[in-house]
């Protein structure tokens, strides 16, 4: 069987990256480990070793997890801060190839209906801001950035792979969850950004 090539694999075209997270064991980060983990191997060492998170920690109708965390720029960025707005939270990392594709979107959803009332809030889960940082340079955000490299953010919100984005309502509760990032979606995505903003 073809090993799991690091570090990430984007799956059934769904233009989603699966790694480990929150945090990957120290020998998960030898690529040399990566390279020869048989794919069925590493899906039962991941039954094993990763934190046991529900299936669905953040449903479409309930109250998205609160989070304060470190910004790119200016002071630390709370989701309660942000109440009565519609909010993007988008979980990016990277090493993750349809986060690229996905930024320039963010970017002209930001500039398109920011002045609506609506943000984007990208959560970095890099274990190095360093990382982060040369991705930002080569993938610039026009929207609010932070960092956990903890991961409990995206522990919180049961996040699986990159990207994962949770359209939040401005009283709070997640309305739309988008696993992977697909050009296809674009239109239907923001037709719902469109249609929260216009009721608030």
């Amino acid at each position: 069987m073809q090993g799991l090539a690091p570090p990430c694999r984007e799956w059934n075209r769904r233009g989603i990256c699966f790694a480990w997270m929150f945090p990957a064991p120290d020998f998960m980060h030898n690529a040399n480990v990566m390279k020869v983990l048989p794919i069925a191997a590493f899906a039962a060492a991941a039954a094993l070793l990763l934190p046991a998170v529900p299936a669905c920690a953040t449903d479409v109708g309930q109250p998205a997890p609160a989070f304060t965390l470190p910004a790119a720029k200016g002071d630390p960025v709370a989701l309660d801060k942000l109440r009565g707005k519609v909010v993007y939270v988008d979980f990016w990392a990277s090493w993750c190839g349809p986060c690229r594709r996905s930024f320039p979107w963010m970017n002209e959803m930001q500039q398109k209906y920011g002045g609506k009332g609506f943000t984007i809030v990208g959560v970095n889960v890099d274990k190095k801001r360093s990382d982060a940082d040369k991705f930002l340079v080569q993938n610039p955000a026009d929207f609010t950035v932070v960092f956990d490299e903890a991961g409990t953010t995206p522990a919180a919100y049961a996040v699986k792979g990159m990207p994962s984005s949770y359209l939040i309502d401005g009283k709070g509760n997640v309305v739309y969850v988008e696993r992977g990032f697909l050009d296809e979606h674009k239109a239907e995505l923001e037709q719902r950004i469109a249609a929260l903003v216009g009721k608030n």
